[in-house]
């Protein structure tokens, strides 16, 4: 049973008692709406709910606790989204300096700033990858 998550596992025991969600919601004093979560592992009983629902289904609460992670949700995290502000700074600055340069609007000390700011954001990526 530990190759099923703890939703799928709540889920199969569910089914295999012949219970709807409601019923099982109604023994724990609970909506059903909470019994769909737990199931489609979006949300976790609570604690003190745990014990009772083991029994319930007629397993350990070990046998319950023991199931397996859940896959990665698959947010990337700060370091993806690091990467990607230091990949796109720099073109966002190559682009402000050809635009302003073609509007005539650029002068040299602005347009150094940019590329600058642009090739440092280059180097941090490069150090970050190395």
């Amino acid at each position: 049973m530990t190759n099923q998550t703890m939703g799928e596992i709540i889920a199969t025991l569910r089914k295999e008692k012949g219970m709807t969600q409601k019923e099982l919601a109604d023994l724990l004093n609970i909506t059903d709406k909470a019994i769909s979560k737990w199931e489609r592992d979006v949300a976790f009983p609570d604690t003190a709910t745990i014990p009772k629902l083991a029994k319930i289904l007629g397993i350990s609460v070990d046998d319950l606790m023991n199931a397996k992670a859940i896959p990665s949700s698959g947010h990337k995290g700060a370091g993806y989204f690091i990467n990607i502000v230091l990949k796109a700074v720099p073109l966002a600055m190559g682009i402000a300096v050809a635009v302003t340069a073609l509007l005539g609007a650029l002068d040299v000390k602005s347009g150094f700033v940019m590329l600058g700011i642009g090739l440092a954001c280059i180097g941090a990526y490069l150090l970050h990858h190395k």
